[in-house]
């Protein structure tokens, strides 16, 4: 098997998508590309007195609907193909959505948890300097994402706004309340994911409460998930993190474990601790037995040495890009069904959305306000999506494809081709 490039993936869907559309090669030539990619040396004194150069992206893959949107990630394994294929998903998952946003999507190569506070806020302001051309509030907006957050958000907007001499709020999503943040933002994805879980259980007659879950990953994503999923009456038997999982067949004490990881940013599974849990690989927690599986870790963690041994019935990608494509085809052979990402995990750019209207309309909305729209918003394009894959009997990924590949040809035919 060769070497995993998560961009052939998105270019296999879309190809699929365009095919049923009825789009010719020609059609969909140009969205194959992304329209700019920047890469960047960051050179950063550490605590130590040593000076270290960094690498970091930003990608702009199409702006055709509106500016470019999508998170900045820190993390070791960021590399260009990684970065192009976020920033192409983040594209279809905006037109999905149905906002006026394309995809976009930057990282640096880096690993946050051996980084003093002091060490990141320097890789964010020089990595913000060295991307300032690409970005602002009409050209590409980033937010969190894998590695980063809210403090990050605000180091980069404070930077951004030191640049060009005055407060920009709108040059970034996912910030600090006091900079303008978004009320609901912190939970939106995760709360996104929560409405895509109860409506997908909803189609197939099934109830949420006392249904089976298992989620891979305690990140933002994957703890929000957990926790809304709980208070919903969804039975969570396991969780899991970069240092292994737990699973306790009668449900785990989500609380519990929300109120230990909190404690600390250091703290991992590996030191919880409650009666009747056993401990289990990350690799084991996606073969368990249950009703509905989060992968809301990193791409590829589904592919085809494993998906042959995927036992949940559903399964709901909270992280970007979980499944390969060639594991979709085994797991569609039985009869799983998968809820994909650009639908599943769009709660926070919609939030993101809502944030950037927020700053440049100079109001502010309350939280009900905001999980109100957002569910507004995921529930008919949930229904969206299940419809025109009925009609055309296809999976839920090829449907959420249709939708958005047709959005952004549109788009672009409807603007031509400059000059």
């Amino acid at each position: 098997m060769g070497q995993y490039n998560p961009y052939d993936n998105v270019l296999k869907v879309v190809k699929e998508a365009a095919d049923i559309l009825g789009y010719s090669d020609s059609d969909i030539e140009a969205i194959k590309y992304p329209e700019r990619e920047l890469k960047v040396a960051i050179p950063v004194r550490m605590d130590d007195g040593t000076t270290h150069v960094f690498e970091g992206y930003r990608i702009q893959h199409s702006t055709s609907r509106g500016p470019a949107k999508g998170g900045i990630r820190f993390h070791p394994a960021v590399n260009l193909d990684e970065v192009k294929a976020l920033a192409a998903w983040m594209t279809f998952k905006c037109a999905v959505v149905n906002i006026p946003y394309g995809g976009g999507k930057g990282g640096v190569v880096c690993d946050p948890n051996k980084l003093s506070e002091n060490e990141l806020r320097a890789i964010t302001r020089r990595f913000t300097a060295a991307i300032a051309p690409l970005i602002g509030p009409e050209q590409d907006i980033p937010a969190p994402d894998v590695g980063t957050n809210a403090a990050v958000m605000g180091w980069m907007m404070d930077t951004y706004s030191m640049l060009k001499g005055h407060c920009v709020h709108g040059v970034v999503t996912g910030k600090p309340i006091e900079l303008g943040g978004a009320l609901g933002r912190n939970e939106a994805t995760g709360r996104g994911v929560m409405f895509t879980t109860k409506n997908i259980l909803r189609k197939l007659g099934l109830d949420s409460n006392g249904a089976t879950a298992a989620i891979q990953g305690m990140g933002n994503v994957g703890s929000i998930t957990a926790k809304l999923l709980y208070k919903e009456g969804m039975k969570i038997v396991a969780v899991s993190d970069v240092s292994g999982g737990i699973y306790h067949q009668d449900g785990l004490n989500i609380p519990a474990i929300l109120e230990y990881l909190s404690k600390d940013r250091r703290n991992l599974l590996e030191d919880y601790n409650e009666d009747g849990m056993i401990r289990i690989s990350n690799e084991e927690l996606l073969e368990l037995d249950v009703k509905v599986l989060v992968p809301a870790a990193l791409e590829n963690q589904i592919n085809a040495s494993n998906a042959d041994r995927i036992k949940a019935d559903i399964i709901v990608e909270a992280a970007n890009g979980p499944i390969a494509a060639e594991a979709d085809e085994t797991l569609n052979a039985k009869g799983i069904i998968v809820v994909p990402d650009i639908l599943a995990n769009a709660g926070g750019v919609v939030v993101s959305y809502f944030e950037w209207v927020q700053n440049i309309q100079s109001v502010s909305w309350t939280e009900e306000t905001v999980n109100e729209k957002l569910k507004n918003i995921m529930d008919p394009a949930f229904d969206a999506v299940w419809n025109i894959a009925e009609q055309q009997h296809t999976t839920l990924r090829t449907g959420a494809y249709l939708i958005a590949v047709k959005r952004v040809v549109d788009a672009k035919k409807a603007r031509a081709i400059w000059p």
